[in-house]
């Protein structure tokens, strides 16, 4: 439609958008109708984004097998369009089973194996040089965090701020994040803080600078990436850190978290931008610290934590501003310091540690809830330890970013990625700065900022 009239702007729009979304697209009927030209062009773009190579390999099999008869003598360029060094040898297996049904389905023989074989096995393409290089629309915001060595002295909180400027696809299994740094917090650093986006700004509330019992935070700040502005706001009513914040409707909730080193919450606390004020809500029914929260159909649900005596909970709960608590399905495992995010209607929860006996260990162990029927599944364990790690959604796929590992104290200095269609984590490459005890969200960057 945009090309028959001319509309280029909708023109620019459709096609970013089948660039963002070809795998899902390859596989609806109408993708068989596109022109072999413009398919190519696709194909050779480097904003292609998909989990892995071999979809584009797949879609390239859907369009050919549409109508063999025209489109078999066209493969071959096809397939040229397609980074064979970029997948592993797992997928390439799938190439030459292809490969091989193509040429047992008719008169005419393609021979796409052989020349996918020396691209693959022998790297002499241009195109192993070059990377699926895609550049999300929302960018994943990482803020502030905390660095662990073993004297606390020579600790560093950051006041930094990194932004994901491009996701890269590069050979075999080698994805990779281009961060880029967005700018400084005013103030103090901050980690174990809370983060949230309402109407495309950024709220950062309370958390700690250090690790003193006068330590622990309250002031807030929205920033403003139009303008690249901070703005100093009212102060929470209590000092929280290891808390929640989370946006439902019109405002902000702070739930629960610790107020000093051995002390946790059950107060709650709403924030109205009309107002610039705080007000509290209905109190939890315990007072819990190092939960997770996320918001699904306007409610806000949160599952494990602390509880007073500092033990990991497998508690899941409904939370309404008024009402208070709800309890729901308990998880299978216990956790606290983890990471849930809502996705596709399931709620995904990853990392954390886990009470073993007197002691805390790492939770490697991965649940997914189902609102609906009020059920707990396991998925893919997480392949390290993601402690106190920042999570996100991204263009359905969650992200599992930095925290630290219980058993060795170290840190995980990697992102991870899952797709609830492939089942499969993907290591995502290494994280800039502080890494543990950081907190993440998706915030649209205008252009110049971005530049």
């Amino acid at each position: 439609f945009a090309g028959a009239y001319g509309m280029a702007d909708l023109m620019e729009l459709a096609e970013d958008f089948v660039l963002r979304n070809f795998q899902e697209i390859s596989a609806t009927p109408k993708f068989q109708d596109l022109p072999a030209e413009k398919l190519l062009q696709f194909l050779r773009c480097d904003a292609l984004s998909i989990p892995s190579e071999l979809a584009v390999f797949r879609a390239v099999v859907t369009w050919v097998e549409a109508d063999p008869t025209e489109r078999l003598p066209q493969a071959e360029e096809l397939m040229r369009a397609v980074r064979f060094p970029f997948m592993t040898f797992r997928e390439f297996r799938e190439v030459r089973a292809v490969n091989l049904s193509m040429e047992c389905s008719g008169d005419i023989e393609v021979e796409l194996y052989k020349s996918a074989l020396k691209e693959f096995g022998f790297g002499i393409s241009d195109c192993v040089a070059r990377k699926r290089v895609h550049h999300p629309k929302d960018a994943l915001v990482l803020v502030g965090g905390d660095e662990l060595h073993p004297d606390m002295g020579n600790r560093l909180p950051s006041k930094q701020l990194w932004f994901a400027n491009s996701l890269r696809s590069g050979t075999g299994l080698v994805k990779e994040i281009e961060w880029r740094l967005l700018g400084e917090m005013p103030d103090q650093a901050r980690f174990r803080h809370g983060v949230g986006v309402l109407d495309g700004q950024l709220y950062v509330a309370g958390g700690c600078h250090f690790y003193a019992k006068t330590d622990t935070m309250k002031s807030v700040y929205r920033y403003d990436p139009e303008r690249d502005h901070w703005k100093r706001l009212a102060d929470l009513h209590e000092l929280r850190s290891n808390f929640t914040l989370v946006v439902s409707g019109d405002g902000l909730y702070a739930v629960g978290g610790d107020k000093d080193i051995n002390t946790n919450l059950d107060s709650v606390e709403k924030y109205s931008p009309e107002t610039d004020s705080w007000s509290f809500c209905h109190p939890l029914d315990q007072a819990l610290s190092g939960q997770a929260a996320a918001v699904w159909g306007g409610e806000i649900f949160i599952s494990g934590g602390f509880n007073c005596k500092y033990e990991c909970l497998v508690s899941m709960f409904l939370y309404h501003p008024k009402r208070g608590t709800t309890y729901l399905a308990e998880m299978t495992h216990d956790r606290a310091q983890h990471c849930m995010e809502s996705l596709k209607n399931r709620f995904y929860v990853a990392g954390g540690v886990c009470n073993l006996r007197k002691y805390y260990t790492d939770q490697l162990v991965c649940e997914m809830y189902n609102p609906v029927r009020d059920t707990w599944t396991v998925f893919t364990p997480l392949p390290i330890p993601h402690v106190g790690a920042a999570s996100a959604v991204l263009e359905e796929r969650l992200y599992i970013l930095g925290g630290y590992c219980q058993e060795d104290y170290s840190e995980a200095r990697l992102t991870h990625r899952y797709d609830p269609v492939t089942q499969r984590w993907e290591s995502m490459g290494k994280m800039p700065g502080p890494v543990t005890d950081i907190r993440a969200c998706l915030l649209h960057l205008p252009e110049h900022i971005r530049k």
